[in-house]
Protein backbone atom coordinates (compact mmCIF):
# COMPACT_ATOMS: atom_id res chain seq x y z
CA UNK A 1 0.00 0.00 0.00
CA UNK A 2 1.16 3.45 -0.72
CA UNK A 3 2.27 5.55 1.94
CA UNK A 4 2.73 9.48 2.46
CA UNK A 5 3.60 11.47 5.21
CA UNK A 6 1.53 14.41 6.10
CA UNK A 7 1.86 17.06 9.48
CA UNK A 8 -0.03 16.25 12.13
CA UNK A 9 -1.81 19.97 11.83
CA UNK A 10 -3.34 18.40 8.65
CA UNK A 11 -4.95 15.24 10.38
CA UNK A 12 -8.62 16.54 11.86
CA UNK A 13 -11.68 14.87 12.72
CA UNK A 14 -11.15 11.38 11.05
CA UNK A 15 -9.77 13.13 8.44
CA UNK A 16 -6.39 13.26 6.05
CA UNK A 17 -5.17 16.52 3.84
CA UNK A 18 -2.52 15.91 1.67
CA UNK A 19 -0.67 18.98 -0.02
CA UNK A 20 2.32 19.89 -1.63
CA UNK A 21 3.97 17.38 -4.33
CA UNK A 22 2.45 14.07 -3.28
CA UNK A 23 -0.87 15.46 -4.47
CA UNK A 24 0.67 15.25 -8.33
CA UNK A 25 2.34 11.80 -6.77
CA UNK A 26 -1.21 10.60 -6.55
CA UNK A 27 -3.00 12.38 -9.10
CA UNK A 28 -0.85 11.70 -12.56
CA UNK A 29 2.14 9.02 -11.52
CA UNK A 30 0.82 6.02 -9.54
CA UNK A 31 -3.08 7.40 -10.67
CA UNK A 32 -4.71 7.00 -7.57
CA UNK A 33 -8.73 7.73 -7.07
CA UNK A 34 -11.28 8.21 -4.69
CA UNK A 35 -12.00 4.81 -2.66
CA UNK A 36 -8.37 3.54 -3.21
CA UNK A 37 -6.77 2.50 -0.17
CA UNK A 38 -3.21 4.84 1.06
CA UNK A 39 -1.64 4.92 4.46
CA UNK A 40 -0.69 8.18 6.20
CA UNK A 41 2.22 8.70 8.28
CA UNK A 42 2.34 11.86 10.69
CA UNK A 43 5.77 11.33 11.14
CA UNK A 44 5.65 11.17 15.36
CA UNK A 45 5.08 6.92 15.05
CA UNK A 46 1.48 7.03 14.17
CA UNK A 47 0.29 5.12 11.24
CA UNK A 48 -2.89 5.74 9.57
CA UNK A 49 -4.96 3.53 7.24
CA UNK A 50 -7.31 6.13 5.25
CA UNK A 51 -9.71 5.13 2.15
CA UNK A 52 -9.48 8.50 -0.09
CA UNK A 53 -12.38 10.26 -0.85
CA UNK A 54 -11.80 13.21 -2.85
CA UNK A 55 -8.75 14.23 -5.00
CA UNK A 56 -8.61 18.04 -6.66
CA UNK A 57 -6.03 19.92 -8.53
CA UNK A 58 -4.28 20.95 -5.35
CA UNK A 59 -5.38 18.90 -2.24
CA UNK A 60 -5.75 14.94 -1.46
CA UNK A 61 -8.71 14.27 0.92
CA UNK A 62 -8.93 10.88 2.86
CA UNK A 63 -10.91 9.19 5.10
CA UNK A 64 -9.21 7.81 8.38
CA UNK A 65 -10.60 4.04 8.51
CA UNK A 66 -7.60 3.18 11.59
CA UNK A 67 -5.12 4.42 13.22
CA UNK A 68 -2.25 2.06 14.59
CA UNK A 69 1.28 2.43 16.11
CA UNK A 70 4.15 2.61 13.43
CA UNK A 71 5.94 -1.35 14.10
CA UNK A 72 9.58 0.72 12.66
CA UNK A 73 10.60 2.17 15.26
CA UNK A 74 13.15 0.70 17.90
CA UNK A 75 12.52 1.50 21.77
CA UNK A 76 14.78 3.48 22.05
CA UNK A 77 16.08 6.66 21.42
CA UNK A 78 19.88 6.75 19.32
CA UNK A 79 21.75 10.49 19.07
CA UNK A 80 24.63 10.17 16.96
CA UNK A 81 26.94 12.89 17.67
CA UNK A 82 28.73 12.59 14.27
CA UNK A 83 32.65 14.81 13.89
CA UNK A 84 31.79 16.95 11.16
CA UNK A 85 33.68 14.65 8.06
CA UNK A 86 34.63 16.05 4.75
CA UNK A 87 33.15 16.45 1.22
CA UNK A 88 29.73 14.40 0.95
CA UNK A 89 30.36 11.71 3.51
CA UNK A 90 27.95 13.73 5.96
CA UNK A 91 24.97 12.48 3.48
CA UNK A 92 26.02 9.04 3.15
CA UNK A 93 26.09 8.92 6.93
CA UNK A 94 22.80 10.75 7.33
CA UNK A 95 21.04 8.40 4.52
CA UNK A 96 22.34 5.56 6.14
CA UNK A 97 22.00 5.97 10.12
CA UNK A 98 18.33 6.76 9.25
CA UNK A 99 17.69 3.79 7.53
CA UNK A 100 19.17 1.72 10.54
CA UNK A 101 16.96 3.55 12.94
CA UNK A 102 18.41 6.65 14.40
CA UNK A 103 16.58 9.28 16.09
CA UNK A 104 18.70 12.39 15.88
CA UNK A 105 21.72 13.25 14.02
CA UNK A 106 23.78 16.41 15.85
CA UNK A 107 26.93 17.45 13.62
CA UNK A 108 29.90 18.00 15.82
CA UNK A 109 33.01 20.51 15.37
CA UNK A 110 36.00 18.71 17.16
CA UNK A 111 39.45 19.05 17.23
CA UNK A 112 40.26 17.32 14.73
CA UNK A 113 37.70 18.71 12.47
CA UNK A 114 39.55 19.52 8.63
CA UNK A 115 36.04 21.38 7.17
CA UNK A 116 35.21 24.91 8.38
CA UNK A 117 32.04 25.85 7.81
CA UNK A 118 32.28 29.68 8.63
CA UNK A 119 29.39 31.51 8.16
CA UNK A 120 25.41 31.05 9.19
CA UNK A 121 24.41 31.06 5.43
CA UNK A 122 26.20 28.34 4.39
CA UNK A 123 25.76 26.09 7.62
CA UNK A 124 22.28 26.75 7.09
CA UNK A 125 22.57 25.33 3.67
CA UNK A 126 24.41 22.13 4.34
CA UNK A 127 21.86 21.46 7.17
CA UNK A 128 18.99 21.79 5.10
CA UNK A 129 20.56 19.68 2.83
CA UNK A 130 21.17 16.96 5.22
CA UNK A 131 17.55 17.08 6.47
CA UNK A 132 16.27 16.66 2.91
CA UNK A 133 18.27 13.70 2.75
CA UNK A 134 17.15 12.42 6.13
CA UNK A 135 12.83 12.64 5.01
CA UNK A 136 13.84 10.72 1.63
CA UNK A 137 15.61 7.70 3.95
CA UNK A 138 12.89 7.85 6.27
CA UNK A 139 10.12 7.74 3.67
CA UNK A 140 12.32 5.31 1.96
CA UNK A 141 12.86 2.91 4.85
CA UNK A 142 9.02 3.32 6.10
CA UNK A 143 10.37 5.24 9.44
CA UNK A 144 7.73 5.69 12.00
CA UNK A 145 9.08 9.52 12.34
CA UNK A 146 11.30 11.73 10.59
CA UNK A 147 14.54 12.03 12.54
CA UNK A 148 16.09 15.80 12.72
CA UNK A 149 19.42 16.95 11.72
CA UNK A 150 20.37 19.43 14.92
CA UNK A 151 22.28 22.74 14.20
CA UNK A 152 25.92 22.49 14.11
CA UNK A 153 27.39 22.41 17.61
CA UNK A 154 30.88 22.54 19.30
CA UNK A 155 31.98 19.29 21.09
CA UNK A 156 31.39 21.13 24.98
CA UNK A 157 27.82 21.52 23.88
CA UNK A 158 27.69 18.03 22.70
CA UNK A 159 29.01 16.82 25.57
CA UNK A 160 26.38 18.84 27.63
CA UNK A 161 23.49 17.20 25.50
CA UNK A 162 24.99 13.61 25.85
CA UNK A 163 25.03 14.02 29.86
CA UNK A 164 21.57 14.15 29.84
CA UNK A 165 21.50 10.81 28.39
CA UNK A 166 21.08 7.49 29.68
CA UNK A 167 24.09 5.76 27.91
CA UNK A 168 26.83 7.58 25.68
CA UNK A 169 29.23 5.11 24.21
CA UNK A 170 32.05 6.33 21.83
CA UNK A 171 34.19 3.79 19.32
CA UNK A 172 37.94 4.66 19.66
CA UNK A 173 40.51 3.11 18.07
CA UNK A 174 42.70 2.88 21.13
CA UNK A 175 40.39 0.86 22.86
CA UNK A 176 41.18 -3.07 22.57
CA UNK A 177 38.23 -5.35 25.01
CA UNK A 178 35.57 -6.33 22.60
CA UNK A 179 34.33 -8.25 25.37
CA UNK A 180 33.75 -4.91 27.27
CA UNK A 181 32.16 -3.75 24.28
CA UNK A 182 29.63 -6.72 24.72
CA UNK A 183 28.95 -5.86 27.87
CA UNK A 184 28.36 -2.55 27.13
CA UNK A 185 25.98 -3.64 24.81
CA UNK A 186 23.54 -6.00 26.01
CA UNK A 187 23.08 -3.82 29.36
CA UNK A 188 21.62 -1.50 26.79
CA UNK A 189 18.12 -1.41 28.90
CA UNK A 190 14.73 -0.78 26.82
CA UNK A 191 13.85 2.86 26.58
CA UNK A 192 17.00 4.00 27.65
CA UNK A 193 18.35 7.21 25.20
CA UNK A 194 21.61 6.20 23.73
CA UNK A 195 24.39 8.88 22.70
CA UNK A 196 27.03 7.84 19.97
CA UNK A 197 29.95 9.86 19.57
CA UNK A 198 31.87 9.40 16.02
CA UNK A 199 34.98 11.24 16.13
CA UNK A 200 35.86 13.35 12.17
CA UNK A 201 38.73 11.39 9.81
CA UNK A 202 41.17 12.71 12.04
CA UNK A 203 39.78 10.20 15.19
CA UNK A 204 39.62 11.94 18.85
CA UNK A 205 42.58 13.87 20.72
CA UNK A 206 42.97 12.66 24.15
CA UNK A 207 41.89 15.48 25.63
CA UNK A 208 38.41 15.04 23.96
CA UNK A 209 38.23 11.45 25.55
CA UNK A 210 38.98 12.69 28.76
CA UNK A 211 35.82 15.06 28.51
CA UNK A 212 33.89 12.38 27.06
CA UNK A 213 34.60 10.18 29.94
CA UNK A 214 34.21 12.66 32.64
CA UNK A 215 30.18 12.75 31.76
CA UNK A 216 30.41 9.05 32.28
CA UNK A 217 30.72 8.35 28.10
CA UNK A 218 32.44 4.58 27.52
CA UNK A 219 35.27 4.10 24.95
CA UNK A 220 34.32 1.28 23.24
CA UNK A 221 36.46 -0.80 20.49
CA UNK A 222 34.63 -2.02 17.37
CA UNK A 223 36.64 -4.64 16.44
CA UNK A 224 40.63 -4.84 15.01
CA UNK A 225 40.03 -2.70 12.07
CA UNK A 226 40.66 0.46 11.85
CA UNK A 227 37.36 2.18 10.71
CA UNK A 228 36.59 5.62 8.63
CA UNK A 229 34.21 8.12 10.34
CA UNK A 230 31.32 7.37 7.66
CA UNK A 231 31.95 3.32 8.65
CA UNK A 232 32.13 3.88 12.54
CA UNK A 233 28.97 4.89 13.02
CA UNK A 234 26.91 2.73 10.93
CA UNK A 235 28.62 -0.33 12.43
CA UNK A 236 27.72 0.34 16.03
CA UNK A 237 24.22 0.90 14.62
CA UNK A 238 24.17 -2.23 13.44
CA UNK A 239 25.39 -3.67 16.80
CA UNK A 240 22.70 -1.64 18.55
CA UNK A 241 19.85 -2.86 16.51
CA UNK A 242 20.89 -6.43 16.30
CA UNK A 243 20.65 -6.38 20.25
CA UNK A 244 17.51 -3.55 20.55
CA UNK A 245 15.21 -5.00 17.34
CA UNK A 246 13.15 -6.83 19.77
CA UNK A 247 13.14 -5.55 23.03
Amino acid sequence: MHRFYVEPANINDGRVIIEGSDVNHIKNVLRLVSGDNIVICDGQGMDYYCIISEVTKEQVIADIDKKIECKAELNNKIYLFQGLPKKDKMELIVQKSVELGVYEIIPVVMNRTIVKIDNEKKELARINRWQTIADEASKQSRRGILPQVHRLVSYKEALNMAKEMDIVILPYEKATDMSYTRKVIDKIAIDQTIGIFIGPEGGFDELEIELAEEIGCKPITLGSRILRTETAGLAIMSMLIYNLEDK
